[in-house]
C-alpha cells in the first residue's frame, strides 16, 4: 500500500444512509430527522465536501454493514496529520453530517431533477382531465343465484 492509501484508511467515513430522511435510526440514520435529507448519494456528498473544503474520497466498491444493498461511502478528512482541522467551522462528525444534510437538497444536479419532474406532473394532468370517462360503474361484483 502507498502513503495515500495508509492516510485515507485514517479520515472519517460518511455513509449516505447516516443523513438519510428515509431510513430510521435503527437502520442507521445518525442525525434528526428534521435535520436529516431524502435519499443522498455519494457524489452530492463528496460534492459538498468540497464546497465546504474538506478533501473527501469516494469509495463506490464499498457496502453499508447493515444494509449490503447500499453501496458507496465517502471518507472525509476533518483533521490533519498534526491533528489540526481542516476546517475550523466543522469539528465534529455530527457536525459535518448536518452540514451536508443541509446543502444536499441545494445540489446543482438534484435541483434540475427536481425541475424536471415538476414539468412532466404538469404535462399530463392536462390531457388525462379531457380523456379520463368511463361507461362502467365502479359497484360491481359476482351476482347471487
Amino acid at each position: 500500500m502507498d502513503s495515500g492509501t495508509l492516510s485515507i484508511k485514517k479520515w472519517v467515513v460518511m455513509y449516505p444512509v447516516y443523513i438519510n430522511s428515509k431510513k430510521t435510526v435503527a437502520e442507521g440514520r445518525r442525525i434528526s430527522l428534521s435535520k436529516s435529507c431524502e435519499n443522498p448519494n455519494c457524489i452530492e456528498i463528496s460534492d459538498c465536501c468540497k464546497h465546504l473544503k474538506l478533501p473527501s474520497a469516494v469509495e463506490i466498491d464499498k457496502a453499508y454493514p447493515r444494509d449490503y444493498m447500499q453501496v458507496g461511502r465517502v471518507r472525509v478528512q476533518l483533521k490533519r496529520e498534526d491533528g489540526t482541522l481542516v476546517n475550523p467551522a466543522i469539528t465534529s462528525r455530527k457536525q459535518l453530517m448536518q452540514k451536508i444534510a443541509e446543502l444536499v437538497p441545494r445540489h446543482p444536479e438534484r435541483v434540475k431533477k427536481q425541475e424536471s419532474q415538476k414539468a412532466k406532473k404538469q404535462e399530463p394532468q392536462a390531457t388525462t382531465s379531457t380523456a379520463g370517462t368511463s361507461s362502467k360503474s365502479g359497484k360491481g361484483g359476482k351476482k347471487k343465484r
